[in-house]
């Protein structure tokens, strides 16, 4: 059987996600690498591979998807020896993981990640400085989305499902530790939430710090240039 491949940057909230539960549960996979910031996934090559030019991507024996939920949720389906958990078979179970999934598109990740792209990338990538009241938008709309995961999502919860890990779970912890990129701590003042965060790390260990080692290599560079960018004020 042809090795599945899987395009991926690990600076990408749901590649993370995907490389995790890849490691976690033993699945054999070729990885291919991009490099995010260099345009790798502008190129004609990979455009042929997905022409929304978006990681990650999986080629399972020439069957190639390319979004993330699908993704997790295809091999879940169609590995054996995955865990019932990760996406149940019941329909009701499993119907609760599909809640959560469909709630983060307009929450957890597109507060997440448009706050990281303005706050760190944007400046990263153009050595300007980001827009204050923008961040600011940006910053209070994320806020209200991290409350209410540990005031509604994680109430007398172990995980935001129910009492075990699923998808809902490595997707979300990779989009709220992207935050950390500019030294925003997600998890001050949210108890429910932090320990939820030590209960999935614990249990993904050590693919989890393994792929979140990127998190503390962007802070450095963002504080870098940050005190450059002030500095020139």
């Amino acid at each position: 059987m042809t090795q599945l491949k899987l395009y991926y940057d690990l600076i990408s909230q749901p590649s993370r996600a995907i490389y995790i539960f890849l490691k976690k549960n033993n699945i054999l996979f070729e990885g291919k690498t991009l490099n995010l910031f260099q345009g790798d996934h502008y190129s004609s090559s990979f455009e042929s591979i997905n022409p929304f030019k978006r990681v990650p991507v999986i080629d399972d024996n020439g069957f190639i998807l390319t979004e993330s939920v699908a993704i997790l949720r295809y091999i879940c389906q169609t590995r054996p020896n995955i865990p019932d958990h990760y996406f149940p078979k019941d329909l009701k179970l499993q119907a609760r993981v599909d809640e959560y999934l469909e709630w983060q598109h307009t929450n957890t990740r597109i507060c997440c990640a448009n706050y990281a792209r303005q706050k760190v990338f944007d400046p990263l990538i153009t050595g300007k400085s980001p827009n204050e009241k923008s961040i600011f938008n940006l910053e209070k709309k994320m806020i209200n989305t991290l409350n209410e995961l540990d005031q509604i999502w994680l109430k007398n919860k172990q995980f935001l499902c129910g009492d075990t890990l699923s998808i809902a779970d490595i997707l979300a912890t990779c989009e709220i530790e992207q935050t950390k990129m500019s030294g925003f701590d997600p998890f001050v003042g949210r108890s429910a939430l932090l320990q939820w965060k030590f209960r999935v790390q614990s249990f993904l260990n050590p693919y989890y710090d393994e792929a979140h080692n990127i998190i503390q290599e962007m802070y450095l560079k963002y504080n870098k240039i940050e005190k450059n960018l002030q500095s020139n004020l």
